[in-house]
């Protein structure tokens, strides 16, 4: 069942909030430990969210308010975990590092008010990396996180928890957040789909800053309307945000459900951004059944160059490990820290003022060229990743320069899209043996401006109508490969 088909269930009384997160939680601690989905299982505080949700379902029912409420609070009472780089007051808050552990947050982060104001049931704080760093989910607090498609095979990152929980059937929605790809890599990993907004279409006010502009919250669903609906909960400006985004007029949902335009211009771009890798040719087949796909249904697939090469992408590079070294972590802990982030961290400190005002330029030349070379385009399509999801033992490296390398071969398309701060979309277009294991293999949409979520919920919904996708990966497995 979709998130919506369980809210609309919850409404109609054929579901039980109570119920309903009994069994959510008894699937976080069986399918949901399985797959490392989980950093914590918030209990005690779900059933208190269960008891409001139930008692206000009932309220609405005997006063004859459900379609107002179903307008007003569309996900009341449906499973919705948190990513653990977001914090909920009185919950562990531990961003996948040991420096955190045992660190109870203080505050209720902007995002995720807004998705428990919406009477949402938390169950958990999903599985993330050291402080979110990298493509792949390997905390150093706890299981990582693994694809149910082949639990050999990494989950993705560094909302790698949410994919998890979400493609192990735990829950139907969970939120993510992406500066690199965070919502679309997972997504890509475990069959899903993941949308990461616009910049600054979701606040990261009150507690939060924009910094580079790069990271966005998003979401990750089994289908086109139950992502859109999550992006409706959390999408909208706060007081003091530098670049607010305006909202489309009725909400993504609604948008969704309207037919895509027809005849669009829709770039192909299968030239890897990040990296000079060999794509796989799986991945490729996945850009190609997408673009026959769309021809069928009158758009205008047209390939396109590179707008960029890698050696000018690495203009990215400061940003990034600037962020890594401004993390608050004292002195003597600092060597408690993972590899990966003690070298970006260690990298970010070489850099000087001077240094990270150039990249800022940089990025926002490189950003303004590619929006110069896509001007005459609808949208962007490209594989979701270089391969299959990878197996971690191949990304998480003993050198952290090798590592980073390894991250922009496994992921060289999605970051373009933070650094332009245009909307993207990771869509789950493609199935295919790999080692003799059915593997999901997605694509992604990205606008080539500003607001272009609509745009790209409306062809997702598109490809998902005329190419329906495996909800699970068993789904998948009993349908057979290609399927």
């Amino acid at each position: 069942m979709s998130a919506l088909g369980t809210a609309a269930a919850l409404r109609a009384g054929d579901l039980d909030a109570r119920e309903l997160t009994e069994q959510t939680l008894a699937a976080a601690a069986t399918r949901g430990a399985a797959v490392g989905a989980f950093a914590h299982v918030l209990e005690e505080l779900s059933r208190e969210q269960a008891e409001r949700a139930q008692g206000e379902l009932e309220d609405a029912r005997r006063a004859g308010r459900l379609e107002d409420l179903a307008r007003r609070r569309p996900l009341l009472g449906v499973p919705l975990p948190v990513k653990d780089l977001t914090r909920i007051a009185g919950q562990p808050f531990e961003a996948g590092s040991t420096v955190l552990r045992g660190t109870i947050a203080e505050v209720t982060d902007g995002v995720a008010a807004r998705i428990l104001d919406a009477g949402t049931v938390t169950i958990g704080k999903t599985t993330t990396p050291e402080f979110g760093m990298p493509a792949y989910t390997e905390p150093a607090t706890g299981a990582p996180a693994r694809t149910p498609w082949d639990v050999r095979r990494t989950a993705g990152g560094s909302s790698g928890g949410a994919g998890a929980a979400v493609a192990s059937g735990v829950v139907d929605l969970a939120h993510g957040s992406d500066g690199g790809g965070s919502v679309r890599i997972p997504a890509a990993c475990c069959g899903l789909v993941g949308i990461k907004p616009s910049r600054g279409l979701v606040s990261t006010g009150p507690f939060g800053t924009e910094g580079a502009g790069l990271v966005a919250d998003g979401m990750l669903a089994t289908t086109v309307r139950d992502a859109a609906a999550g992006l409706d909960l959390i999408a909208g400006p706060r007081p003091g945000d530098a670049q607010p985004a305006p909202l489309v007029p009725g909400g993504y949902l609604s948008a969704c459900e309207e037919p895509a335009p027809e005849g669009l211009r829709i770039g192909v771009l299968t030239t890897p951004l990040a990296a000079e890798v060999d794509v796989h040719p799986a991945a490729l087949r996945a850009v190609e059944r997408t673009v026959a796909l769309l021809h069928d249904l009158g758009h205008h697939p047209v390939p396109v160059p590179a707008p960029f090469t890698p050696q000018e992408w690495r203009s990215f590079m400061p940003l990034w490990t600037v962020g890594a070294a401004t993390i608050p972590v004292p002195p003597e802990h600092e060597g408690e820290l993972l590899t990966l982030t003690r070298w970006l961290r260690e990298q970010g400190r070489g850099y000087s003022g001077t240094d990270l005002l150039t990249a800022i330029s940089g990025v926002q030349a490189l950003a303004r060229r590619t929006g110069e070379a896509f001007a005459e385009l609808d949208l962007v399509l490209t594989p979701g990743l270089s391969g299959p999801p990878a197996r971690p033992e191949t990304l998480q490296l003993d050198d952290g320069a090798a590592d980073f390398d390894a991250q922009c071969a496994f992921t060289p398309w999605t970051s373009t899209w933070n650094m332009t701060g245009a909307a993207a979309i990771a869509v789950p277009a493609h199935r295919e043996v790999v080692d003799g294991v059915l593997l999901p293999f997605g694509v992604q949409l990205g606008g080539t401006g500003p607001g272009a979520e609509a745009l790209l919920l409306q062809v997702a919904a598109q490809i998902e109508q005329h190419d329906p996708w495996p909800l699970r990966a068993a789904d998948a497995s009993r349908r057979g490969t290609g399927a």
